[in-house]
Parts: structure tokens; C-alpha cells; sequence
């Protein structure tokens, strides 16, 4: 009897597993060996989906806009404004490990940015689709000349907290990042824009 086999998921395993060694090894040992090591199975495996490490990076930073418009979605059917803006914020910071993994992965792709084509392409969609979502939540919160340098700030912020909770992990716990979140949340009096 043939084994059934969700080729979907298995992309996603192998993605989650690609993540997973750029954050830890860095991008000189990101292989497509190393991924499929991660995931106990063959370099075939991997191949099958991903014929090359290129094809799979490409799919690691599709992953990372995809998930950018599901949280403006989110962020839409969210109506209290400033729900809204935590629930953005908070969705930058590395509280799990998914997201640490994630943000490892990316803090290795940066230091590449200058070598990789596909990296340097990828990370000029990301930051504006990031600065995109916290202008979602802000917009309605404060007058117009006032939202991109909002942004900006929001946007240092949460990238200090990422690169610290990197640095130090062992300080910067999920807890205490929800303890920083909280604070920054009364820090940054936003007004209330007015038509």
C-alpha cells in the first residue's frame, strides 16, 4: 500500500527546518544537507520540493511576506486602535521559539545581504511590508504627518528588542519582552487623530 503524503505539509516541514538551521548555523552552513540532516531524511527529500538552496531561500522569504499580509488582515479585524497596535508590535518581538527562529534566520540573511542577489531583493519587500503593518495600526491613531515617524519608532524599537532578545536570550524572556511591550504601550501617548 502506497504511503499518502501531504506534500504541502512536507514543504512547510522543510521550510520550518530551513529557518531553523539558518538561525543556528548561520548562512555559510545553510546547505540543503544541513536541512534535510535537520529533518532526518535524504537530500532527495529536500530536492524533490526545492531543487536548489536558492529555490528554497526564495520560499523561506514568500513565507515571510505571506505571513505579513495575513497579519494586515488581522490587524484589520481588529477595532479598537490601540488593541491594534500592541497586537502589531507584539507580533515583531521573538516571545516563542517559532519567532526567535525566525528572527535568528533573518538576522543571518542580513549579514548576507551584500553577497546574495535574492536576499538584498527579498529584504527590499520586507521592511516596507513590515512598516505597512504598523502603519495599519496606527493610522487612524494620530495625524497624518505624524504616522511615518511613528513608524519609525516603533519599528527601532521592536528591532532592539529582537537583536537584544538574540544577543540575550537568557535575559530577554518572553516575560520580560511582555513586561517591555507593556511599557513601550504607555510610552508612546498616541493621540487621537482628528478629521
Amino acid at each position: 500500500m502506497p504511503i499518502f503524503v501531504d506534500h504541502e505539509q512536507r514543504r512547510e516541514a522543510i521550510v520550518a527546518a530551513a529557518v531553523a538551521v539558518l538561525g543556528e548555523l548561520g548562512f555559510a552552513k545553510f546547505t540543503l544537507r544541513a536541512v534535510s540532516k535537520r529533518l532526518g531524511g535524504s537530500v532527495t527529500m529536500v530536492t524533490h520540493y526545492f531543487p536548489s538552496r536558492d529555490a528554497l531561500l526564495t520560499r523561506m522569504l514568500e513565507q515571510t511576506l505571506d505571513e505579513a499580509r495575513s497579519m494586515q488582515e488581522q490587524l484589520a479585524s481588529i477595532p479598537d486602535p490601540y488593541d491594534r497596535i500592541e497586537a502589531v508590535v507584539r507580533y515583531f518581538l521573538p516571545i516563542d521559539r517559532e519567532a526567535m527562529a525566525v528572527e535568528c534566520a533573518r538576522v543571518a540573511m542580513v549579514s548576507h545581504r551584500n553577497v546574495e542577489p535574492a536576499i538584498k531583493q527579498h529584504l527590499a519587500l520586507v521592511e516596507p511590508g513590515m512598516r505597512d503593518l504598523i502603519r495599519t495600526a496606527i493610522q487612524d491613531l494620530i495625524p497624518a504627518e505624524e504616522v511615518d515617524p511613528m513608524v519609525d519608532l516603533i519599528r527601532l524599537w521592536t528591532s532592539g528588542v529582537v537583536l537584544s532578545a538574540i544577543e540575550h536570550p537568557e535575559l530577554w524572556t518572553p516575560e520580560r519582552q511582555t513586561a517591555a511591550l507593556q511599557y513601550f504601550m504607555r510610552l508612546i501617548d498616541l493621540p487621537v487623530a482628528t478629521s
